[in-house]
């Protein structure tokens, strides 16, 4: 693998255009006969993390099931103390018994290393290690924790994360940098050289596990910050000087539509330039939340990108004055629920369902219009209109609904079209 060793000025903004997906390294990431392949223009996976405690194997492998149901690819576990690290491979047993095969990712820090020589059922039993380079310990002790944990990766053949994040930046390597800093004609200001910190703590502990045996194509990099602005210029550098894949997230996103915003407001910049082989939307739940919320926010990201597809997506307005009635916001908000619950039978029955489109409009302006453009959609009347709603199919008038059964008609269409579209003929019987 190339690297180049001089850094840039990261404070200067690039242009931001539609570019080819940059070209990786390869990282399978295995359980069982499930393998998740990472970079080498593999899909960008969505991952997520679970925040119950994972002492609490069966609370924890109900989530872990609930997040794979909703489609995150990779789940993260806290595995911090040694009552945790025991508990994993009971999760992972409970797992197999229901028929979830994702694969679990240990998060260590500041004692990893004693957890896994500890436990190597706990080693076994993960998929992936994310090992943060400024927790593993200080000084002689930081390089001897990081072989250890290293060493056991190549022992049992699992991939590792090298993430590194701002708020836990290894001080040793600040406090260097800072000296060579200071030696500079024109030192940088504390932002760029915290930018290039985590940049260099990245690639530097990525070429010290390789030299201590971890194979170039068993590493993956992230660099989290949480700040937008942050986020878009390191990754751009970590791009541009490694051909490691990289894992995309901003950290501490927060909660709600800034958490949202944030997030998409980082991931899309980059994902747009082909920057980012795995993404993760860290959102604060609200109290008694749905943590796969971050699941479904990760995927529509990549969807409306254009660049993957989970589900069909519901198109809808957002209403004025002419549609004062709720009938179509209702109907909007019923049907991408019941999509959304449908995809985990859907799709191993009807292949390609999740790239239909489904419109639900809410006047006679747009809405026939939109409705011609989706593979279905419906245009409500709004205030003043005829109480009726013409329904389109690929772009022709199938049929007008009217009454007050308006949405329930609408689903059965809607089941109707993806039995006939999307389901396969099965082969005829043999006497």
């Amino acid at each position: 693998m190339s690297v180049t060793q001089d850094a840039t000025e990261l404070s200067k903004p690039a242009v931001c255009g539609s570019q080819p997906r940059r070209l990786t390294r390869t990282v399978a990431v295995r359980w069982g006969d499930t393998v998740v392949k990472v970079g080498g223009g593999q899909p960008v996976r969505v991952q997520s993390m679970t925040n119950t405690d994972t002492e609490d194997a069966i609370g924890t492998a109900i989530q872990v099931k609930a997040l794979a149901l909703a489609g995150s690819e990779k789940v993260r576990i806290t595995v911090n103390t040694p009552a945790a690290a025991a508990a994993v491979p009971a999760i992972r047993e409970q797992l197999d018994r229901m028929g979830v095969s994702v694969p679990l990712v240990g998060d260590f820090h500041y004692n990893g290393h004693k957890l896994l020589s500890q436990y190597p059922d706990c080693a076994q039993a993960l998929s992936k290690y994310r090992i943060n380079p400024g927790n593993v310990g200080s000084g002689s002790k930081r390089d001897d924790n990081f072989a250890q944990m290293i060493e056991i990766a190549c022992k049992f053949q699992k991939p590792v994360r090298i993430g590194v994040n701002w708020g836990s930046l290894d001080q040793s390597l600040l406090a260097r940098m800072m000296d060579v800093n200071a030696q500079r004609a024109q030192p940088w200001d504390a932002q760029a050289l915290m930018r290039e910190a985590l940049v260099t703590s990245a690639i530097e502990n990525a070429q010290r596990a390789e030299s201590l045996g971890l194979g170039s194509d068993q590493i993956i990099l992230s660099a989290k910050v949480s700040s937008v602005q942050d986020l878009i210029t390191v990754y751009r550098e970590l791009a541009r000087r490694c051909d490691y894949p990289l894992h995309l997230g901003l950290t501490e996103a927060g909660m709600g539509s800034k958490g949202i915003v944030a997030s998409t407001a980082a991931l899309a910049v980059l994902l747009q330039e082909g920057i980012g082989d795995t993404i993760r939307v860290s959102l604060t739940p609200e109290p008694g939340g749905d943590r796969t919320r971050e699941v479904v926010v990760a995927q529509e990201i990549l969807q409306t990108m254009g660049l993957r597809a989970f589900a069909p997506l519901v198109v809808a307005c957002p209403g004025c004055g002419r549609t004062t009635s709720t009938v179509f916001q209702e109907l909007a908000d019923k049907i991408q629920r019941y999509l959304r619950e449908r995809m985990p039978q859907w799709k191993g029955v009807y292949p390609g369902v999740e790239t239909m489109q489904v419109a639900v409009m809410g006047c006679v302006v747009n809405g026939p219009g939109e409705s011609k453009h989706a593979n279905i959609g419906i245009s409500l009347p709004g205030s003043g209109e005829a109480p009726v709603a013409p329904v389109f199919v690929d772009g022709e008038r199938s049929v007008t609904l009217k009454g007050e059964r308006i949405a329930e008609e609408f689903q059965a269409i809607v089941d109707d079209y993806v039995q006939r579209r999307y389901g396969v003929a099965l082969p005829a019987s043999v006497e």
